[in-house]
């Protein structure tokens, strides 16, 4: 009894992260629609920005291509192609240009070794694999007798894995964002009041990022605290 009850008193440290969560998400949305209703006097798109921006960076052989959904942008490195969501791939709003912007900003790391992209990247394969196994170990092992305590440790272990990559993730986006910023204000794509909103937009898309590493904190201290819980009751 004593140990779910310490869970339940380790699950309450969740809730700042689960409400940052909500906020950031929240957030990011009302934001992107607010100024997708606002369209840039130059009538660039979000795909001819991400082209302009990537060339701006000496990135000459950029891939852009349309995909479905909303706010499911990203750049894939492997292939040099920015997927862009429909409400920012043919959109002239200060959002769409601003998000495409941010995924061109990505693809400007990758042509200049950015080392935290280069750490980031590097690691994927292993947050991948570490963040299959890690709750299924986790949960096993806290089933099994105490003598089996290792197979719980070796769980936190690898949830770390996925705790680094949030944490990695963080300077890799604040980056793109900046080097979008930057790029837009220079090659005069955006106004500077259209530009102050395109800032906007990319710090509330930050925000999530910042949501999500405090949340990997705070559930690898949670798992922490029930280890070592388990331990405490069985000496």
């Amino acid at each position: 009894m004593g140990f779910y009850a310490y869970d339940y008193r380790a699950f309450l440290w969740m809730l700042p992260a689960i409400l940052f969560t909500a906020y950031a998400q929240y957030r990011v949305q009302s934001v992107f629609r607010r100024y997708s209703s606002v369209h840039c006097l130059g009538g660039c798109t979000g795909a001819q920005a991400a082209q302009r921006v990537a060339a701006f960076g000496g990135v000459l052989n950029l891939k852009i291509r349309p995909i479905d959904g909303t706010l499911t942008d990203y750049y894939d490195p492997r292939t040099n192609c920015i997927s862009l969501s429909q409400d920012v791939y043919g959109s002239n709003s200060v959002s769409a240009v601003g998000v495409a912007a941010h995924e061109a900003g990505h693809s400007i790391q990758t042509a200049k070794g950015y080392l935290p992209n280069r750490i980031r990247t590097a690691i994927v394969p292993v947050t991948q694999f570490a963040s299959k196994l890690s709750f299924p170990m986790i949960f096993v092992g806290l089933l099994l007798p105490t003598q089996y305590d290792f197979v719980v440790d070796l769980g936190i272990v690898l949830f770390s894995f996925a705790v680094l990559f949030q944490l990695v993730t963080l300077p890799v986006e604040f980056n793109a964002s900046a080097r979008a910023l930057r790029a837009l204000g220079e090659t005069e794509l955006l106004t500077a009041e259209e530009l102050s909103s395109a800032r906007k937009v990319l710090t509330a898309a930050a925000m999530t990022y910042l949501a999500a590493s405090f949340s990997a904190l705070l559930q690898l201290f949670r798992l922490l605290l029930i280890a070592g819980s388990r331990r405490g009751e069985n000496r």
